[in-house]
């Protein structure tokens, strides 16, 4: 494939057209054939995407409007303000709060491998046939991501909380 460069957003125009109380994913990469995944963030005043950790990708974090904090597994609180880049490491823990402002961030990161489902460490293999396990309550039901946390609170793609998960 012999792709070209093109424009895709214009980030000052894509937050000043959402509506005041817009939050979640504001924008996402969807372009086919691509090996980044990036999105776009708003959250709201005093909104915060919970404590989670990231095991497989790298994410870089650049924070384009408003403010707030990244709290992170050390307990260490780091400031963020317009135009802060941020490595957020693969096994990293972290939670971010929006300040008064609220907090519109870009994020970019190499693109989530295709889902497998695998025995658990240690576990027998089986090769019994079957259907695959329901995974619906891991679907965030903003952005339509799924996470790799077997019981997500917050979705590590667009901080929208996930439903209280009802047993099966």
């Amino acid at each position: 494939m012999n792709a070209t460069p093109r424009i895709l957003a214009l980030l000052d125009d894509l937050l000043a057209g959402a509506a005041p109380g817009e939050r979640g994913a504001l924008w996402h990469l969807a372009e086919q054939g691509r090996e980044l995944d990036a999105n776009v963030v708003r959250l709201t005043p005093h909104a915060a995407v919970g404590e989670h950790q990231e095991d497989t990708l790298d994410v870089l974090l650049v924070v384009l409007a408003g403010g707030g904090t990244l709290r992170t597994g050390d307990g260490d609180v780091l400031g963020l303000v317009p135009t802060t880049v941020t490595w957020l490491p693969r096994t990293s823990r972290r939670a971010l709060e929006a300040g008064p402002e609220g907090l519109a961030y870009f994020t970019v990161h190499r693109r989530r491998p295709g889902l497998t489902i695998r025995p658990a460490a240690g576990a027998p293999v089986r090769s019994e046939g079957g259907e695959a396990p329901c995974m619906l309550d891991l679907v965030c039901p903003e952005c339509g991501r799924l996470s790799a946390d077997r019981a997500p609170r917050f979705c590590s793609a667009c901080g929208e909380p996930f439903p209280e998960r009802q047993p099966h």
